[in-house]
């Protein structure tokens, strides 16, 4: 069911596909809450065609083609978007941007998601199209404070979860990265260009052959919920089962977990506490 934060809901929408199953989750809980016509813009090498089905019609795109992707909206008369799901950090070095992307690029003093981002906002803008966050369709999937799949935590676990909060959020205000993974008061690893999975396997191996490892996810201060929601799945709790981290927390109400029930048999099956804080 819809949030009640929702004043209406679009007859139509547009999508911003990026990478993995937020894009398909979101069609399906739009649907569901009543949006009628979907149309995506899907990313070669990135976005997973299974969304096809799911969305009445998908424009397919290379990474960097702003124009077409803002005409793929007005074209068909889409007035308002979303932005769901990620881009690969290596295809961001090797896009090719058209004059529009060019010229936003070259406008902005810093490049990181929320610059760029913001700029992408600020140019559908300009030819009518809002984006709007994707966060109202998308709060069933979001845990709030309390929720905790697999283990209960020890004194030493729970002493670190508030460890890595504290350190997350300032590395995040920092725009260093939103995910830190720390033992025993001790910080070892910090997420950086190379993402969240990336962050949790060197983190776990820096762990050493006993594991141990507490892996803590938040939003930034004033995060700008319209793109890059932080976002975990089942795929996240393999890694950690890989790399031996063996708690996984997330700030509640602003992380997104998907695949709940496969995070859940994952979790209790490899002995994981994933929780949120708060």
């Amino acid at each position: 069911m819809l949030p009640l934060i929702m004043n209406t809901v679009p007859a139509s929408l547009g999508l911003i596909a990026g990478n993995r199953s937020l894009p398909l989750e979101f069609a399906r809980q739009a649907r569901g809450a009543g949006v009628k016509h979907l149309v995506a813009v899907a990313f070669e090498n990135e976005t997973d065609a299974a969304l096809a089905p799911l969305v009445d019609e998908i424009i397919w795109l290379k990474v960097g083609q702003l124009s077409k992707m803002i005409a793929a909206f007005t074209d068909r008369g889409i007035r308002q978007c979303v932005m769901v799901g990620q881009i690969a950090p290596k295809n961001l070095y090797d896009l090719r941007p058209d004059l529009r992307a060019m010229g936003l690029l070259l406008r902005l003093k810093e490049k990181n998601a929320h610059t760029i981002f913001g700029a992408i906002a600020g140019e559908l803008k300009k030819d009518g199209v809002e984006l709007i966050e994707a966060t109202p369709w998308l709060q069933p999937l979001m845990p709030t404070a309390g929720f905790q799949l697999g283990p209960k935590l020890s004194a030493e676990q729970s002493s670190d979860v508030d460890f890595g909060f504290r350190i997350a959020k300032e590395t995040s205000r920092l725009e260093i990265g939103q995910t830190v993974v720390v033992k025993n008061g001790v910080v070892l690893a910090v997420e950086g260009f190379e993402g969240t999975d990336q962050c949790l396997a060197r983190g776990g191996k820096l762990a050493g052959k006993d594991g141990g490892a507490v892996a803590v996810k938040v939003a930034k201060l004033n995060h700008d919920m319209r793109f890059d929601i932080p976002c975990l799945g089942a795929q996240t709790v393999e890694i950690c089962a890989a790399s031996g981290v063996v708690v996984l927390a997330l700030e509640a109400g602003k992380t997104l977990l998907l695949e709940q029930e496969t995070c859940e048999q994952l979790a209790k099956k490899n002995k994981i506490s994933v929780m949120t804080i708060s």
